[in-house]
């Protein structure tokens, strides 16, 4: 059974830094994502990281964000830097098995001014 569990969200102040992390398990996965939906608008595509490391982030990211993960721990990471309210959302990980998407609960992140 594919799991996905995010964690290290919260209140943090513009400016600062937040860590997420995503701990996969039941499978196998290759492309694994960010995803992010604030409030009133639709989720969109943070970053993306192929098991073998290649990389991709939004524009409004870059620059502020690093994705990255450990195959052996079956974990991914986002480093969140600089952060700016307009980055408050909901944040998902996100999984491939194959074409099939996988998807966790989410994990709050509030970004004060």
């Amino acid at each position: 059974q594919v799991q996905l569990v995010e964690s290290g969200g919260g209140l943090v102040q513009a400016g600062g830094s937040r860590r997420l992390s995503c701990a996969a398990s039941g499978s196998i996965f290759s492309t694994m994502a960010w995803y992010r939906r604030a409030p009133g608008k639709q989720r969109e595509l943070v970053a993306a990281v192929t098991r073998g490391g290649s990389t991709n982030y939004a524009d409004s990211v870059k620059g502020r964000f690093t994705i990255s993960r450990d195959n052996a721990k079956n974990m991914m990471y986002l480093q969140m830097n600089s952060l700016k309210p307009e980055d408050t959302a909901v944040y998902y990980c996100n999984a491939l098995v194959g074409l099939s998407p996988y998807w966790g609960q989410g994990t709050q992140v509030t970004v004060s001014s």
